[in-house]
Order: structure tokens, then C-alpha cells, then sequence
């Protein structure tokens, strides 16, 4: 029988009983506002549009592996974004400058971009757009913005 006078029985009850009140692990929200910072931007025409990816399968154009996006307005130069309640976890960002704003990223002869773009990490670009790999970082809530260089090519400016 449990003496509840007894100073280190008492102790141990009431630890047990601090510890099964804490939520568990898994109820813990492990989530932030994550906020991108987009720098090099010529001008405030168009808007900005932007992807997040959880995987390699559909980066950096399509919608698979997609867990927020947005298409936002040019307000300030640079311009920074904020996704809310991002769960902490390795992502990767592509986006694009839509200058034209007809919502997608236009392309000229050979597939070559006619818009500005751009991921996180800012992965050197050769032939083609940046791996998931390339772009990719862990997200565990930290109080700067991940920074995006806009690139263009030289005959867009």
C-alpha cells in the first residue's frame, strides 16, 4: 500500500501524475510560419508565384508533392511571403516572377524561361531547372526567411 505521507512515494506519485497530464509527442503541434524572402525582383509588375514541395516527384512544375502555394501581388521589393502553419519537415521552393500576370510561367524557343525564377538554396542553374535535392532544406521553425534570388536571363531584363 502506497503511504501518501511518505516523501518519496509522495514525490513519485506526483511526478507520474505531472507526467501522464503532458501531451504526448505526437499531439505536439510541430509547426511555424515559414517566410520567404524574394530578392532581385526588376520591378512590381505581375505578381510572384510560389510552390512547396514535401518530395522529388513534381518539382518544380507540377502539383504532385505540392503542400502550399500561392500567387501573390508585388508590394514591396524585395518581397517577402509568409505560409502559415507549415509542419516542420525537409521541403524545397520553386517559384516564379509572372511579370505578365496570366498565371503561368511563360516560355520561349527551346523551353528557355521568358520569366524570372528561382529556388531555395539558389542552386546554380546549367541545363534545365535545380533538383529537389538541390533546393531542398529542413524546416524546423527558425525565425529567418529562406532567401530566393530571382534569376532571369540576360535578354529578359
Amino acid at each position: 500500500m502506497i503511504d501518501p505521507f511518505n516523501i518519496q512515494t509522495g514525490l513519485y506519485t506526483i511526478g507520474a501524475v505531472l507526467l501522464m497530464s503532458q501531451p504526448a509527442p505526437a499531439d505536439l503541434a510541430l509547426t511555424g510560419d515559414l517566410r520567404v524572402a524574394v530578392e532581385g525582383l526588376p520591378n512590381r509588375q505581375g505578381g510572384v508565384c510560389l510552390k512547396i514541395f514535401s518530395g522529388r516527384q513534381g518539382f518544380p512544375s507540377e502539383n504532385i508533392n505540392v503542400v502550399d502555394q500561392a500567387c501573390v501581388a508585388i508590394d514591396a521589393i524585395p518581397l517577402t511571403v509568409t505560409f502559415n502553419d507549415l509542419a516542420f519537415g525537409n521541403y524545397a521552393i520553386a517559384l516564379y516572377h509572372d511579370s505578365n500576370g496570366d498565371g503561368q510561367f511563360n516560355r520561349g524557343a527551346f523551353g528557355i524561361p521568358t520569366e524570372g525564377f528561382g529556388f531555395s538554396n539558389n542552386p546554380a542553374i546549367r541545363m534545365g531547372p535545380a533538383e529537389f535535392e538541390e533546393a531542398m532544406f529542413l524546416w524546423a521553425g527558425a525565425k529567418a526567411p529562406i532567401t530566393i534570388q530571382i534569376q532571369y536571363s540576360p535578354w529578359q531584363l
